[in-house]
């Protein structure tokens, strides 16, 4: 007993670090991993979903039926802090991934492997570019880090917010744009209804899907429709198909008419 009650104490710990150090964010997500260590034995947190929306999305489009009996459940993790999530977001843009892997390794030990906006204002914006940052990047992880202690923003609100407001919200920031906040909406808020048209992939797996040589804006909210409202449990899929993760051939050659 004595063993299995030091262990949770470490799981605990382990816990409260992930979450970080914003108290209306500990006070909403904490009780969620603290029942995750009890039962399971990790802190980590995965988007929910299920057989509710995977059977919604079946019924309303046949292609992505045919993907999701293939692919099966995807699991994909949630990161609730959402201050480290744009951190992360913003010391990676425009490099490959291993040279963001490095780069955050480099970071993180520069503030003593916690990230929050006490530790990065109290550390330089020539020690953040010694950490391979551009000039550009450490400014504006300053620039987030002082908006935070200074009260400016709110991560804590952004769960009794729409998913526009959020978006609305973020996009203020600099070094942050539509793409990120819609990420952050799936991957720190566990938002369901996002399909975002400025990702890529999300673009290259409609065309897969449906036999589009383009996506418009237009196409993608009819998509959106469709999917709503679990089109971010659908873009798991789409992400899936391509990654090249599912195999799927379409039923005709001809694009889909909507």
């Amino acid at each position: 007993m004595v063993e299995w009650f030091k262990a949770l104490v470490l799981k605990t710990s382990e816990v409260q670090a992930s979450v970080g150090s914003n108290p209306t964010l500990s006070a909403t997500i904490l009780p969620r991993l603290l029942r995750r260590v009890f039962y399971y034995g990790s802190a980590m947190l995965y988007f929910e979903y299920g057989e509710k929306e995977l059977n919604y999305l079946k019924k309303k489009d046949k292609r992505l039926a045919a993907v999701i009996e293939k692919a099966g459940v995807i699991q994909r993790e949630l990161y609730p802090d959402i201050f480290v999530s744009l951190v992360n977001s913003i010391a990676g843009q425009q490099i490959s991934r291993h040279a963001k892997a490095s780069v955050w390794r480099r970071f993180t030990e520069l503030l003593g492997g916690v990230v929050t906006p006490q530790a990065i204002d109290a550390v330089t914006e020539e020690q953040l570019r010694s950490c391979g940052l551009s000039g550009r990047k450490a400014v504006y992880i300053k620039q987030l880090a002082q908006k935070v202690l200074n009260g400016e923003i709110d991560f804590g609100a952004f769960a009794a917010m729409a998913d526009e407001e959020v978006i609305a919200e973020l996009v203020k920031l600099d070094g942050i744009g539509k793409w990120t906040a819609e990420m952050q909406l799936i991957f720190s808020l566990g938002r369901k209804n996002i399909l975002s048209f400025g990702d890529a992939a999300i673009q290259n797996g409609l065309k897969r899907l449906y036999g589009h040589k383009k996506i418009t804006p237009a196409l993608a909210e009819k998509y959106h429709k469709r999917y709503s409202p679990y089109a971010s449990v659908a873009s798991f899929y789409l992400w899936a198909l391509s990654n090249g993760d599912v195999e799927y051939e379409r039923p005709c050659r001809n694009a889909e008419k909507i």
